[in-house]
């Protein structure tokens, strides 16, 4: 019988992706979720998931939660709504709790999700971070797969979409960092969801470091070109120093504690963020999606002011992660 497979921040965008694709494989699944009984739903309705309510910083609780267990997917992370200190609070605190219940359970493996460019001596507070998590990781001893991804886009994603919404917020204009030519290297959430089902069998990524993106190579400035044609929302795009968009970003978050774009998008866009372009498919064998392929699935014709209305208001802080 397949051993127990646990999952955190499952019901963030990924895990929402990655729960019924492990369950779909024939694996039993838990979840670890934070939130009491009963306050959060979870997304999966008639899935048989097992979910545990624990916190990701008791040692007791994650002791319990690993009972059982094989594979961790740790995929709590504070990346797309937290500030530097949530971020030093859920990506390396929670981490490094986890690593020591791990040890004591003897885990046979720890995924983990990074982000192209992590590097401990980093100059930006996300790569920073997630390059001394990637160190914490490599240093316990709890054998590993470390996936360091380039952007990840998709139906509920936090980038792609918050870019739709940031159209709406100006009727004539774009404001962009720089020129925009930074390169991205964007991954469609189904191919990872993929790689992570791979990577379990596939004793060559044990204790390794994984760069993986899509089919291509984009800059920022063609992303938004792409968004704005796909959604049908042209704007002229305003070049203004990436400061000066900290700046804005920062008040537009003291009105709007929920505004689409975070300090970490800068972060992500100070540079190329890009891997080898095959590395999946030698890998896997998978030949990952285009981008302007993909979007045009699922975003023309939904309602992006309306969506802006709704993110504006609602709860920054995610529950049950």
């Amino acid at each position: 019988m397949p051993r127990m497979i646990l999952v955190t921040g499952s019901t963030g965008f990924i895990g929402r992706h990655l729960v019924p694709a492990l369950v779909g494989a024939g694996w039993p699944v838990r979840v670890l979720i934070q939130a009491p009984p009963g306050s959060v739903r979870l997304p999966w309705p008639g899935l048989a998931v097992e979910a545990f309510h624990g916190s990701l910083y008791d040692p007791d609780a994650l002791s319990e939660a690993l009972n059982g267990v094989h594979t961790v997917f740790h995929l709590a992370s504070a990346q797309w709504w937290g500030r530097p200190r949530d971020l030093e609070r859920v990506d390396l605190g929670g981490t490094a709790v986890l690593l020591e219940a791990a040890r004591r359970a003897r885990i046979g493996r720890l995924m983990v999700m990074s982000h192209l460019g992590a590097a401990s001596t980093s100059a930006y507070p996300l790569l920073r971070i997630k390059g001394q998590l990637e160190g914490l990781v490599a240093s316990s001893g709890v054998p590993y797969t470390i996936i360091r991804s380039g952007i990840l886009f998709g139906e509920q994603d936090r980038f792609a979409n918050n870019i739709a919404m940031l159209l709406w917020t100006n009727p004539a204009i774009f404001l962009q960092p720089g020129e925009g030519e930074n390169l991205l290297h964007p991954l469609y959430i189904r191919d990872l969801v993929a790689v992570l089902l791979g990577s379990m069998d596939n004793l060559d990524t044990v204790d390794r470091v994984l760069e993986i993106g899509g089919p291509e190579y984009i800059t920022f400035n063609e992303v938004v070109r792409t968004i704005m044609r796909v959604t049908n929302t042209p704007r002229m795009i305003v070049q203004l120093p990436p400061y000066t968009l900290r700046f804005l970003t920062r008040v537009a978050r003291r009105i709007f504690p929920r505004w689409p774009a975070t300090h970490q998008w800068f972060d992500i866009l100070a540079g190329h963020r890009t891997a080898p372009l095959n590395t999946i498919g030698d890998l896997f064998g998978i030949r990952p999606v285009r981008f302007e392929d993909t979007l045009l699935t699922y975003m023309p014709g939904r309602r992006y002011g309306l969506e802006l209305f709704r993110f504006l208001f609602r709860r920054r802080r995610p529950r049950g992660i």
